[in-house]
């Protein structure tokens, strides 16, 4: 199966993803790992703020805020909500 890869702040309010591919290194890569985001972890996207920027996501059971910026190094396939069990 050919899965298509997106970025983290492409994934649109509401739906889940399955982490990929982290497109960061040294202390930002260690980071992002520690919060959960490793291979084939369900991310869900839940709001953005008011401003737009950040955004906040569900891993793990726990809400985190991660920025555009940050969001566009993590490369996630879209899944749907009957997958992620």
């Amino acid at each position: 199966m050919c899965q298509k890869l997106i970025m983290l702040d492409q994934l649109p309010l509401g739906t889940f993803g399955k982490v990929k591919m982290l497109n960061s290194e040294g202390r930002e890569r260690r980071r992002m790992m520690d919060l959960g985001l490793i291979q084939d972890t369900i991310v869900q996207s839940i709001r953005k703020s008011p401003a737009g920027d950040p955004t906040a996501y569900e891993i793990r059971g726990a809400v985190i805020a991660l920025r555009s910026e940050e969001a566009s190094k993590i490369f996630v396939e879209s899944i749907q909500a009957e997958e992620k069990a």
